[in-house]
């Protein structure tokens, strides 16, 4: 047998592996109760509102907003919440206006409560967002909440988002909730890497396996966490992961760490409005971060390397070459990890509304982020690190595994 065939064939093994082995990642159905009330997702019970309903601060860093925050700010003033609850926007040094839009909005469109605060620039060894959330969050406690709903300014709430997650967190005794906002699809790159960058986050930390009550991952998403206040100050958040460039990561860590049950799903009512409408900005996004993913560890660079190749380009190289040189073997055998690799796509496309002849194409999908993870790594060895709006990390902290 050629050795091209045994390529095939091992990477048709992995993709059986990854099909029924690796928490059915490829489901999307990992969500918070519908709001019907029906049938709920199999990890939680069928929704059941509080008998009283506890106080909730929404705290939103916000660093150079003024784009987004008129589509996002006015759907958490305008949430439908039974109880009290009041948002908190942390200006994170802005230069745009941002903290003077958000209270124009506020006092224009009216809903909860707006408190907007100035963080000043961080202390070193704090990142800024996180530095953000330590001044919201400090400043949300004097005031007693028993939750605090940490989100991105670009995030934009349905009216009962708040009421949902309230009500998932209550009934089933969870310490943090969070939901995977929908990020936004509408240009030709949005459609070609956007669902897979929520496919892959979901094929390295399972869903299911983050659900379990006994966990085999820990992960969250940052744009999204409702997190109860005691659990915060017992696992010491955010000053435990103030380094933290990937801080939803690190998040669930801690909370994990001090004894919280976590659960994360898919988001029905929660978006994204921030626009990545170019390669240019997308592949900023992913390249942010990717690294620090990694550890800023070359050998860990260099087995994802070689096993987004033999995972994702493998298949189709060896259909093409089997067919073409007449090994049947090889073009059997990647045709077929090709097929399964298509066909556990298809949910996520079918849960961003997109077009299922995007499917065939995650191998080039895959090999951009294995590029862009490359240029994570160049950018970190050449003290550039992450950089945000204007600010750079030049070696940022990994998430923590402790």
């Amino acid at each position: 047998m050629s050795t091209l065939s045994w390529f095939a064939l091992v990477s048709l093994a992995v993709w059986v592996w990854l099909l029924l082995g690796q928490g059915f990642f490829w489901r999307t159905d990992q969500r918070l109760p519908p709001v019907d009330g029906g049938r709920a997702d199999e990890d939680l019970h069928a929704r059941v509102e509080p008998d009283r309903w506890p106080r909730v601060a929404v705290v939103v860093p916000a660093r150079d907003e003024a784009e987004v925050l008129p589509l996002s700010l006015p759907s958490l003033l305008a949430q439908d919440y039974p109880g009290v609850a009041e948002v908190i926007l942390v200006d994170d040094g802005s230069t745009d206006g941002t903290g003077s839009l958000a209270a124009e909005l506020a006092g224009r469109r009216g809903g909860l409560p707006l408190t907007v605060v100035s963080s000043g620039e961080p202390e070193p060894g704090w990142t800024g967002k996180l530095w953000a959330l330590r001044h919201g969050m400090a400043l949300a406690r004097t005031r007693g909440p028993e939750f605090l709903l940490l989100t991105d300014a670009d995030i934009a709430h349905e009216p009962d988002s708040l009421r949902l997650l309230v009500s998932a967190a209550t009934a089933n005794d969870l310490d943090l909730v969070s939901q995977m906002a929908r990020l936004r699809v509408e240009s030709l790159w949005e459609r070609l890497v956007v669902p897979a960058f929520v496919y892959f986050f979901a094929q390295l930390y399972p869903f299911r396996w983050i659900n379990r009550a006994r966990p085999l991952a820990t992960a969250a998403a940052g744009g999204c966490v409702l997190l109860r206040t005691e659990t915060a100050v017992a696992a010491d958040v955010p000053e435990v992961i103030r380094q933290a460039v990937i801080d939803d990561v690190s998040l669930a860590r801690a909370v994990r760490r001090s004894g919280g049950r976590i659960w994360l799903g898919l988001a029905e009512r929660v978006d994204s409005v921030r626009p990545y409408p170019g390669l240019g900005d997308l592949w900023r996004m992913v390249a942010r971060s990717a690294y620090a993913q990694l550890r800023h560890n070359p050998l860990l660079l260099l087995g994802t390397a070689a096993g987004l190749v033999l995972v994702y380009v493998v298949p189709p190289v060896t259909l093409v070459a089997g067919a073409i040189g007449g090994d049947g073997v090889a073009a059997w055998a990647g045709g077929a990890a090709w097929a399964v690799m298509a066909g556990t796509y298809v949910p996520m496309l079918r849960y961003y509304r997109q077009p299922l002849w995007l499917a065939p194409l995650l191998p080039f999908t895959a090999f951009l982020y294995l590029l862009m993870t490359v240029d994570s790594a160049v950018r970190h060895y050449r003290g550039v690190g992450a950089a945000w709006k204007g600010r750079t990390y030049a070696r940022p902290e990994a998430a923590p595994d402790r």
